[in-house]
């Protein structure tokens, strides 16, 4: 296959990834606040792609890292990362279907590396930065945001625990206004790049870019730009499961768990750490969930949620090894692993569509119940 068609393709293919990280990931900043009523489902969503659309500009700090931090550029090539891109998209629509809120950036780490392993051997890959900038991150980001999040509900419950309740709950709910708005904002500045990063990966391996360039502007736009429309879209499954099945949140807590991720975010972007967005806003939310007095907290939904963080790695990593090795085959075989990933996504889509979740049902479903003695 002639190299600049199969750049096309790995671009076009980063790009359909990035729309899917934009309505799988809308549920990270919206969540609790479409769950408090602070804001209306459709009004949440384009916010927030919005604000996706800002953020994608603000920094390119954990671009470099996806691109030069995990693999070695020097041996993969583009037929690789069209591998891995394959990997992350399927995991990435399988777990909203499921309504999971598992790590888009993880789906993408996973297919890179199983794409890479296949094609050049382990020695192509980082294990140095992956321990340290994705598996730490992974176990120590939602722990830390949870406790902060714990913390931090608990403190604005005491403050305004004299406050007069009409005074306290317009505060809040403005509050989470704004709070709801620098996540999305969080977002599209450290996950549009994870996207910017690959993209530029795959010019470098072309020979367009030199080792170690940052992405050009017009990879930054059309990122910001896919991820803000699949925002737009509204992933109402996952937003159903984060802001109805974990916990009944009211608004201070949806402030704290917002606050909490917006912090947490914007400095691991600031810092390079491609940490999951997912999994932060998730931990901050059981930890609000935890820090109000009496509030039931929905263990058993963390349960699931964390073995579906546990196989995103590995699933995604198998996935995209396979769509690696095919594709590798030739051009016969980039078209059948097209044509099979196309196939799959639509069946997903078509089982969506037999209990559909939408921006008027969205808030239907309560938390489940705690067992008696619990």
């Amino acid at each position: 296959m002639d190299l600049s068609v199969i750049v096309i393709a790995v671009v076009i293919t980063a790009l359909v990834f990035d729309f899917t990280n934009g309505f799988h990931d809308t549920a990270n900043a919206m969540a609790t606040s479409i769950a408090t009523g602070a804001l209306q489902p459709r009004v949440a969503v384009v916010i927030a792609a919005v604000l996706n659309l800002v953020g994608a500009f603000l920094s390119v700090a954990v671009a470099k890292t996806i691109s030069s931090g995990l693999v070695d550029d020097t041996e993969i090539t583009p037929v690789v990362i069209f591998g891995g891109l394959v990997g992350a998209i399927l995991w990435n629509l399988l777990t909203w279907l499921l309504g999971l809120p598992s790590s888009s950036s993880h789906a993408l780490f996973g297919g890179l590396i199983g794409a890479t392993w296949v094609a050049a051997g382990a020695d192509a890959i980082t294990f140095a930065g992956v321990v340290s900038k994705v598996l730490l991150p992974l176990v120590l980001s939602p722990i830390v945001a949870g406790l902060v999040a714990l913390a931090a509900t608990y403190l604005a419950y005491r403050i305004t625990a004299r406050g007069e309740e009409g005074t306290v709950r317009q505060g809040f709910t403005i509050a989470q206004i704004i709070s709801a708005s620098m996540v999305a904002l969080a977002h599209g500045t450290n996950d549009a790049q994870k996207t910017m990063g690959i993209i530029t990966l795959t010019l470098i391996t072309a020979g367009s870019l030199p080792e170690n360039a940052g992405p050009p502007l017009w990879v930054i736009a059309t990122c910001g730009i896919a991820i803000a429309l699949g925002t737009a879209l509204g992933g109402w499954r996952i937003i159903q499961t984060l802001g109805r099945k974990i916990s009944d949140i009211q608004s201070p807590q949806g402030f704290a768990a917002e606050t909490t991720s917006a912090a947490v975010i914007l400095t691991s972007a600031h810092l390079g750490f491609a940490l999951s967005t997912t999994q932060v806003c998730t931990g901050s939310i059981f930890g609000a969930s935890a820090g109000r007095r009496l509030a039931s907290v929905q263990w058993g939904v963390a349960g699931r949620m964390a073995l579906a963080w546990l196989f995103t790695l590995p699933a995604a990593a198998a996935v995209g090894a396979i769509a690696s090795w095919v594709a590798a085959t030739g051009t016969l075989g980039t078209v059948i692993v097209a044509v099979v990933g196309v196939a799959i996504a639509v069946g997903i889509y078509a089982a969506s569509r037999r209990q559909p979740v939408t921006a008027s049902n969205v808030n239907d479903v309560e938390a489940e119940p705690v067992p008696a003695g619990v």
